[in-house]
């Protein structure tokens, strides 16, 4: 077998993707953004060159679809330049939203957890709840959002609870498919072994379940993770917050800054990127200390 190459196998794949998805990008940017240059030399009565349309396309200020060198510096602008107190600062709306993100994904994981226990553990709620643990996730997100954020306003919670509530509601169903599928994931051979030894179902759960599902869990937590950070976002719409991310996307929809929009897209981007990528250091290290290879 060939020796693995980082640049051959990793950073050149990557790289190449990278590339055409920024190059077809500019090419949209200026295919979009053309028609309002063409109407403003119009009106002007003049007319306008395909090099002054190019030139044109990728500096205005309320592009259809910004350039990414339009976005970089958006992005720039608000981290780099802004104290991370501004309320002009991502990292200031960035910091709000992982905070309910993290607090949702935290009650979340926990309920997964809990209900896949129960649902292996006895045939009832196997039978009975998994089904509606299935069917919650066919209420779409953006129905259900603001009548939990009403409703607990109603009741006097407001703040950071709402948001985590919407998350929670999102990430505990991967959590418990993968966590079923994990502690089910030993053979029968295994659990015969456990007997033999005349083992409790605690020490059969300890010792061999638990251990069987850490790859099932973490990999559920990666995504649960991501669709957390999805939820809080989607919880700070429907309430016309005044920060988080989606509140910096509300604000740019009702005042047509799309590159604005755009920067705080590409910042939950790599917020979300950087909670997978934490997930994904915290299951090598647990599979490390377990004892498995690298």
């Amino acid at each position: 077998m060939r020796e693995e190459s980082f640049f051959r196998d990793k950073l050149l794949p990557i790289s190449t993707v990278v590339v055409i998805l920024i190059a077809v990008w500019y090419l949209t940017t200026i295919f979009l953004n053309a028609p309002f240059e063409r109407d403003v030399a119009a009106r002007a009565g003049t007319e306008i060159g395909f090099s002054d349309i190019v030139r044109n396309t990728m500096a205005q200020e309320r592009p259809v679809l910004p350039a990414p060198h339009q976005v970089v510096a958006e992005i720039w602008d608000t981290t780099a330049n802004k104290a991370i107190t501004s309320k002009r600062s991502l990292i200031y709306h960035a910091w709000i939203t992982l905070s309910a993100t993290l607090l949702g994904f935290g009650i979340g994981a926990a309920l997964g957890v809990l209900l896949a226990v129960g649902i292996v553990h006895n045939r009832a709620m196997d039978r009975s709840l998994m089904p509606w643990v299935i069917a919650s996730q066919t209420i779409p997100i953006l129905a259900i959002a603001p009548m939990i954020i009403v409703v607990l306003n109603a009741i006097g919670i407001a703040g950071l609870l709402p948001k985590a509530l919407i998350s929670t509601y999102l990430s505990f169903f991967p959590v418990v498919v993968g966590m079923v599928k994990g502690l089910r994931s030993p053979e029968t051979i295994q659990l015969d072994l456990m007997h033999t030894y005349n083992a409790s179902s605690a020490q059969t759960f300890w010792k061999l379940r638990w251990p069987s599902s850490m790859p099932y869990l973490f990999t559920s937590l990666k995504v649960a993770v991501a669709i957390s950070l999805v939820g809080a976002i989607v919880g700070e719409l429907p309430t016309g917050a005044v920060a988080g991310l989606g509140a910096r996307l509300l604000a740019g929809s009702y005042y047509g800054q799309t590159v604005q929009i755009w920067a705080a897209l590409f910042m939950a981007a790599a917020l979300a990127a950087v909670l997978v990528m934490i997930v994904g250091l915290a299951h090598t290290a647990v599979l490390k200390r377990m004892g498995a290879k690298a």
